[in-house]
């Protein structure tokens, strides 16, 4: 049976930020589901969803107190039960985040671990003496500062390879797993499609501790911290007790940007597909850099594995804030969009995206909520910068920049909630929300409907493989075939016109173009067309 997945367009829901139903705030089930029809009318297919479990939120959800439980910001059991209903009434799929390799440190499981040294949840939990009253080793904490936390009860330390108050799980220890699969097995029951696995190949460690080595300059190299022996068989066993359950997806988040080791974790017995990092996370716009990642993914994954296409999420900054220039931010953003949806690959699109949301900026940290950005504060006071230059760098670190609530319309609180939001807005606001763009024919959200569409329509360009992909200038083009089509995609970055490539003389029809009805034979700066070719494929 063929995968449902292959062809889907994810959408990432940041739920405190999406729609607020019981007016307090923060986003929840209950304005998750009045706007269902929105995800129906745009076309999505499938919500991944953030974190929703029961957590005291230092880093936002992805530090959870209790995997069987709602949190109560985001509404109950019953909220969510109705959401996922409603969701599959509508033929839209609902894929949960799922943080397996480490607890909040108010989990019940860290509190017994932590409570007495001969406890049985001790060893849930990994746990090192000191060395010379220092840290076991010279481990850094993916958010700054030592992965170490010291235990004045016992006078050992434990382990947290992000935030103090998440304290990694020891995955050797064979009850830790079966307690983690039964907990996916209750979600699974209750109707999630899936997971998208944070961090995963964070899941185990190199088990003699020793030291990460350190580069020239100075920084941490985590050698022996990620991507460990023994990672993948972990993975093949999730992948196994995962897909017993009827079209499921397992998505893997792997932090790292290096291609050749992404494509270790997907494929048959393994995660479906993980994040593209190597695509997705290029800091500044540059089509070169685009183009030869877009080379490297098609000839590095084999025929059982499918790369991810997606400039934004949670994580990073937004796309339109990270790639715009100055008056071409809405044609760069369709120019985005348009490779995201047509290029070979499943899409995931983040909230706000298909509008044009910008990034936040915080003058003031006592506004900020991201730990990464807090921290990254913190430690530049102790390292003596004025509040100035650590605010500087607080948001630079920061993920707040893409957290923003949802702008629905133009009234108080861009009509996310008639509370004053758990986050502010971005300054720049105006024109840029749903109700505006839905009646402009040239608006971000109106192209972005029509490029669904057109994906939904043609098997060429959900399905389809490359027949060619060829950069000409600053012009990325592709021709992708599937057994009935044959179908061109021309995205000109470049700010003058492009002739047509040879192999556009066989275009019978231009299906779409971002920026005017009729093309000739150029593509303008800025502009994508999408064309339907005729004859024989190439």
């Amino acid at each position: 049976m063929e995968q449902w997945w292959k062809k889907a367009v994810f959408y990432e829901v940041y739920m405190p930020s999406f729609a607020d139903g019981n007016k307090d705030g923060v986003g929840d089930f209950k304005g998750l589901t009045e706007k269902l029809d929105y995800f129906t009318d745009l076309g999505i297919d499938c919500l991944w969803l953030t974190p929703f479990y029961k957590s005291p939120k230092v880093d936002n959800g992805y530090d959870i107190s209790n995997y069987y439980e709602i949190d109560p910001d985001y509404g109950t059991i019953v909220d969510f039960e109705h959401f996922i209903e409603q969701a599959h009434n509508r033929k839209i799929r609902v894929i949960a985040d799922l943080v397996l390799n480490h607890t909040s440190s108010e989990h019940e499981w860290f509190k017994d671990a932590i409570s007495d040294e001969n406890h049985p949840k001790r060893d849930w939990y990994i746990w090192r003496d000191s060395i010379d009253g220092k840290p076991p080793n010279n481990w850094e904490s993916f958010f700054g500062g030592s992965a170490w936390e010291f235990d004045e009860k016992s006078g050992q330390y434990y382990y947290h390879a992000f935030a103090k108050e998440q304290v990694d799980l020891n995955w050797a220890n064979p009850e830790v797993k079966h307690a983690m699969f039964k907990m996916m097995a209750f979600w699974l029951n209750k109707g999630i499609d899936g997971f998208r696995l944070d961090v995963i190949n964070f899941l185990k460690v190199n088990n003699t501790f020793e030291n990460n080595p350190i580069d020239e300059n100075n920084h941490q190299i985590h050698k022996y911290d990620k991507d460990q022996a023994g990672i993948l068989d972990v993975i093949e066993e999730i992948s196994s007790f995962v897909h017993q359950f009827s079209e499921k997806v397992l998505v893997g988040e792997v932090g790292s940007e290096e291609i050749d080791l992404l494509a270790t974790y997907s494929g048959k017995n393994k995660l479906d597909v993980v994040f593209n990092f190597n695509l997705g996370s290029i800091p500044t716009f540059h089509v070169d850099t685009i183009f030869a990642q877009l080379q490297k993914m098609e000839a590095v994954h084999k025929e059982d594995q499918l790369p991810t296409l997606f400039f934004s999420s949670h994580d990073m900054p937004r796309l339109i804030s990270r790639f715009g220039e100055d008056g071409i931010e809405v044609e760069r953003a369709k120019l985005l969009a348009t490779l995201i949806l047509t290029a070979k690959g499943v899409p995931f699109l983040y909230y706000g995206d298909e509008i044009g949301m910008r990034d936040i900026v915080h003058h003031d940290i006592s506004l900020m909520k991201d730990i990464q950005g807090v921290t990254a504060y913190e430690l530049s006071i102790q390292a003596g910068k004025t509040i100035e230059e650590a605010l500087v760098i607080a948001n630079e670190k920061s993920r707040d920049k893409s957290r923003s609530p949802m702008q629905w319309d133009n009234s108080e609180y861009n009509g996310f909630s008639t509370a004053k939001p758990w986050m502010s807005f971005p300054e720049k606001c105006e024109g840029i929300n749903v109700k505006q763009q839905l009646v402009q024919n040239a608006s971000i959200l109106s192209y972005y409907k029509r490029l669904i569409e057109l994906r939904r329509d043609h098997p060429a360009l959900h399905q389809g493989e490359y027949q060619l992909l060829e950069k000409k200038g600053e012009m990325i083009y592709f021709i992708k075939v599937s057994e009935d089509e044959q179908v061109m995609v021309l995205l000109n970055f470049g700010k003058v016109d492009v002739p047509f490539p040879e192999e556009a003389h066989l275009a019978i029809e231009i299906l779409q173009s971002s920026k005017r009805e009729n093309v000739d034979t150029t593509v303008q700066p800025g502009e994508a067309i999408i064309m339907y070719l005729k004859g024989d494929k190439l």
